[in-house]
């Protein structure tokens, strides 16, 4: 079965599903609905520790890969997060090449990283032993940074340089923010911003991501060469009931 980082390193279209709902069983359905990877937010949802556990082993058994999104860049939460084990990590905020650094030294161990060694819960997702898991786990686990600042963009052309790096996401909503026009996606300082992000991992050779809740989005990404369409479980689970509120709707006049 192929890692998130081998799909990433191939030329095939991927689905990544933010994961909000602190639910086992919406998770296990998304894997089994065939998605590519989720992630378990830890940022912004209302998940705990342990449900974010259960949410990763619910994964196991399908070809979807349980990735994290830890709320800072550190050490002690990357380590946490993998060792329940995710097969990756969501790095928010990262602003500099250093930043960029640092969340891959966080993902590896000594003497290639700073990570503390104790993956007890992540042996056992991966069916390895437990002193096995760092020869056969650490070189398949994805390094994963959301590009949400103007900082990060006027650096992005060194983050982008950076080795150990699998996937970049523009942020639109923190992006637009952080460049004081929040939801603008229209106006022109965001379009540049992006188009800079665009332009700059293109000449890397990093993947982007981006959200894609509509075909037509999707298609639109997948046209300026974006390789990864999320979706957020909240927002499909929104809009599906609000559509089939619209047949009863119909269906009463």
């Amino acid at each position: 079965m192929p890692t998130l980082k081998t799909k990433l390193q191939g030329t095939d279209k991927i689905t990544m599903h933010m994961c909000t709902i602190p639910s086992a069983a919406i998770t296990q359905a998304m894997a089994a609905a065939g998605a590519d990877a989720v992630f378990v937010d830890l940022e912004h949802g209302a998940i705990d520790y342990e449900s974010a556990h259960a949410m990763i082993a619910a994964t196991s058994g399908f070809a979807c890969a349980p990735l994290v999104r830890i709320t800072e860049n550190t050490a002690a939460q990357t380590k946490r997060a993998l060792d329940l084990g995710a097969e990756g990590i969501v790095f928010p905020l990262i602003r500099t090449a250093e930043d960029a650094e640092k969340a891959v030294a966080h993902m590896r161990y000594p003497p290639n990283g700073t990570r503390g060694f104790g993956p007890f819960m992540a042996q056992a997702r991966w069916q390895t032993g437990l002193m096995s898991y760092r020869d056969e786990m650490e070189d398949k686990l994805c390094c994963v940074l959301l590009v949400e600042t103007a900082d990060a963009v006027e650096n992005i052309e060194e983050i982008c340089a950076i080795d150990g790096i699998d996937l970049l996401i523009p942020a639109p909503f923190d992006l637009s923010t952080d460049l004081g026009i929040s939801g603008q996606f229209d106006h022109p300082d965001f379009i540049s911003a992006v188009t800079k992000i665009e332009e700059t991992a293109k000449r890397a050779g990093r993947p982007l991501g981006g959200i894609g809740l509509q075909k037509e989005q999707a298609n639109a990404l997948f046209s300026r060469g974006y390789r990864v369409i999320a979706g957020v479980d909240l927002l499909w689970l929104q809009h599906c009931v609000t559509e089939a509120q619209t047949w009863a709707e119909d269906a009463t006049q």
